[in-house]
């Protein structure tokens, strides 16, 4: 079980408890189950809440500005982000996920080119990416060995995507095969479609 479910699992015990004890100050037993039960309804709900927390790898940068996107070779020609959303996609030939997202963000690209931008930011070498051919990307890729924007955003763990507003402001990311949290056609329209914020 997560860490974060066990101590909320230990502070529902422990108020519990605290309930419990603090009932044989109360005259009106009624009383005291009506605000026991109402306050264990509220603590279930807030485990809950808890238990469907979104999951991340990387720092979140969730409605604040992105940093940079410094790349050290684009393997395309470089796309033209102005006025634009852009997805970022940090990724790896050898990691199955990554490859696995691939025909999704090829159907982003497609459906969304004039709003969205879709690159894929290898830290690998240019000879590695170059070989890549299956699935094929068909989205502008770039290859930074140093990982740079990758190190500044704390990725750790990949796939990792991050959709960036044309005021550069990060309106999703994370894992985007992750159950219950996907990155799909529906999130992308949602989004781009959005009035300005």
């Amino acid at each position: 079980m997560p860490r974060r479910l066990v101590s909320l699992g230990s502070s529902l015990h422990a108020r519990h408890t605290h309930l419990r004890c603090a009932e044989s100050f109360v005259p009106n037993t009624n009383d005291c189950m009506k605000t026991s039960s109402a306050v264990i309804a509220f603590l279930s709900l807030a485990f809950v809440a808890g238990a469907e927390e979104k999951q991340l790898w990387a720092k979140s940068f969730l409605g604040a500005k992105a940093p940079e996107l410094v790349v050290e070779k684009w393997l395309t020609a470089a796309p033209d982000t102005k006025g634009k959303f852009v997805l970022i996609d940090f990724w790896a030939t050898w990691c199955g996920p990554c490859r696995r997202a691939i025909p999704e963000l090829n159907a982003f690209q497609k459906k969304f080119a004039d709003k969205l931008v879709v690159i894929g930011i290898s830290n690998e070498t240019e000879e590695v990416v170059a070989k890549f051919a299956d699935p094929k990307i068909e989205y502008a890729s770039a290859i930074d060995p140093q990982a740079r924007m990758k190190n500044l955003v704390e990725v750790k763990g990949i796939p990792h995507c991050m959709l960036i507003d044309p005021q550069g402001i990060v309106r999703w990311e994370g894992f985007p095969l992750l159950d219950g949290h996907e990155l799909t056609e529906q999130v992308i329209a949602a989004i781009v479609n959005a009035p300005p914020k």
